[in-house]
């Protein structure tokens, strides 16, 4: 709604949806991928549109996570948007070695959807740094997860944005993972995660962070014996059905 041109730069490709979503109602964008600029001509004609949103794919990570590391689960998540500027967990789990395949792509508005099939499966560790970030940013929570379940060391770095979200995800993670057993030691930056020692069961506290509730509560899946995490109400924030969900995938577990 401005009159000319506006150009917003960014150091690094981040989520694109807000340009996706513009486009499909008409307005005229001009993306540099080179210099990661984004510019729009003010006063666009725009147009209603049927709009279908897609599952996030931030709230699939944890059932990727947790089919991967609980023996013998598969998992099929269905309509989950696969947007490249999104896709960083599924890139981060394919260099830990996951299964996980993409069916019935297609494209719901602008936006690639997939139903993503997840099987169990022995994950390595490797180092998630650089570019990739912004496009797992708020998935770091559960890929520590993951990491704990992984034969070797992961590295996690330039994560320094997650001491500022709704909690320092990255004190948090590895003060309440140190709780369970993890060998996980905190960067001002990330983490660093040594895989393959069993978890037992804690009693833990989300810090009223959605995220880090519902990380804690797939990690409590492989935990011996029974975890108590405080303050679990949080995973309603971005997650309503969370609990339900996790009920009913645990079966009567």
């Amino acid at each position: 709604m401005t009159d000319g041109k506006t150009t917003v730069t960014e150091p690094a490709l981040s989520r694109d949806h807000s340009e996706r979503m513009l486009q499909a109602f008409g307005a005229t964008l001009d993306i540099d991928s080179t210099t990661h600029s984004v510019t729009i001509n003010g006063h666009p004609k725009l147009t209603g549109q049927r709009v279908i949103v897609p599952g996030d794919i931030s709230s699939a990570a944890f059932w990727l996570v947790a089919a991967s590391i609980v023996p013998g689960s598969e998992l099929l998540i269905e309509n989950v948007g696969i947007n490249p500027t999104r896709t960083g967990i599924l890139e981060a789990l394919e260099m830990m070695d996951a299964n996980i395949t993409l069916e019935n792509e297609r494209t719901v508005t602008g936006e690639p959807v997939a139903d993503l099939r997840v099987k169990a499966c022995q994950l390595k560790g490797c180092t998630i740094a650089g570019d990739i970030l912004p496009r797992l940013i708020d998935e770091v929570p559960i890929l520590a997860v993951a990491a704990i379940f992984a034969t070797g060391k992961t590295i996690i770095k330039d994560a320094a944005e997650l001491r500022v979200k709704e909690s320092d995800r990255l004190a948090v993670m590895a003060s309440e993972l140190t709780k369970m057993g993890a060998n996980i030691t905190e960067l001002p930056d990330g983490l660093e995660i040594t895989g393959g020692t069993p978890l037992k069961a804690a009693e833990v506290d989300s810090y009223t962070d959605h995220r880090i509730a519902m990380s804690l509560a797939i990690a409590a899946l492989n935990a011996k014996g029974k975890t108590m995490i405080n303050r679990a109400e949080a995973a309603a924030i971005s997650y309503p059905e969370f609990v339900g969900t996790l009920q009913q995938v645990c079966g009567d577990n």
